[in-house]
């Protein structure tokens, strides 16, 4: 069911922040990603496992804390914090503070342990993740014309767009710096929102580690006419922001460093998926083929393990996505730091 979107011109940013989190919009009236699109965390619990590991390395590195914050931003169904609750060690499990941020109600069967609210805490001393999360942050949409760049407007009911006013001056020096237009038809998704939401969770860490995990670009590779896409029950469909389905952008995870550091971030790491689980474990490599005539259970079992890493690591699918991993308080964990 969509949203009651007015039917008016509007800037993508207005028109997808009312589409997802206004009143009746995708996220507000709890739809849940893993019915939409595939996700790291739905498509195996070795992601989980692996957040868990990066956890206990960071529960060491700050001393083993009387409280240890477990922060999930965009927590949707709350899968990842159930899962490290269930992997965690009992020392650490006794001394961790869940916390889902997420918009949507809070679904029955959450374990009582889980805090659940719509802004993260204002100080957070231990592990932040935002697994897909900023690439549902609204941001606006400028394309090159032959008049400079303009800012581009949308029929929230139609997806119909047209060009609008020049950018503000502010986003004017985002482009710049971080996705300079060239030529007329060449488009740009103004990342400044995005940084300024992810300075906002580096700025709230007291001491820890903040993850954003998800689809990404570097300004050496912007993708000329960019990226917005729509998802419904599975399938890619146009960007309509309507209320009706999913509308997200790839995101610019390096200019979301630089703002990171400002915020305070004292060490940072930009890697990939594939890189980063490797760095904690999960690893794809088949199980060797005697063990199917020594034990053939064990022999599927390792199998199917392997089969769900490989996915998770798919240069070409979730192993591409961009992990930015700031510090704050604290070098970045062992098994991270080998990566930078």
């Amino acid at each position: 069911m969509a949203a009651s979107i007015p039917t008016e011109w509007n800037t993508w940013r207005n028109a997808m922040e009312r589409a997802l989190y206004g009143d009746g919009g995708f996220y507000r009236r709890g739809e849940r990603p893993a019915e939409h699109f595939r996700t790291s965390v739905h498509a195996s619990p070795r992601f989980a496992a692996a957040l868990a590991r990066l956890l206990a390395e960071v529960d060491a590195l700050l001393g083993r804390p009387d409280r240890l914050d477990l922060v999930d931003v965009g927590a949707g169904c709350g899968s990842v914090l159930t899962h490290v609750l269930e992997s965690a060690a009992p020392d650490l499990a006794a001394r961790l503070n869940p916390v889902a941020v997420e918009v949507a109600p809070r679904p029955g069967g959450m374990p009582p342990a889980v805090a659940w609210r719509t802004d993260p805490p204002e100080s957070i001393t231990g592990l932040v993740v935002a697994n897909e999360w900023l690439d549902n942050v609204p941001l606006d949409v400028v394309e090159q014309t032959p008049d400079g760049p303009r800012v581009v407007l949308v029929d929230p009911a139609t997806g119909v767009e047209r060009p609008g006013p020049a950018p503000s001056p502010e986003d004017l020096e985002w482009l710049e710096r971080w996705w300079p237009l060239r030529e007329p038809g060449d488009r740009a998704e103004v990342g400044r929102p995005r940084c300024a939401a992810w300075a906002s969770v580096v700025g709230r860490l007291d001491r820890g580690l903040a993850v954003a995990i998800d689809y990404s670009h570097t300004r050496a590779a912007r993708p000329v006419y960019g990226t917005l896409t729509g998802y419904r029950d599975g399938a890619t469909v146009p960007a309509v922001p309507d209320g009706s389905c999913d509308v997200t952008a790839h995101v610019a995870l390096d200019a979301c460093a630089t703002a990171g550091e400002r915020a305070g971030a004292t060490a940072s790491l930009l890697t990939t998926q594939r890189e980063a689980l490797h760095a904690l474990g999960v690893s794809g490599a088949r199980p060797p083929i005697d063990l199917a005539h020594r034990d053939p259970r064990a022999y599927l079992t390792a199998l199917c393990t392997a089969g769900e890493a490989a996915e998770l690591t798919d240069p070409h699918g979730l192993g591409g996505f961009g992990w930015l991993a700031q510090a704050v308080g604290m070098p970045l964990p062992p098994a991270l730091k080998g990566l930078s």
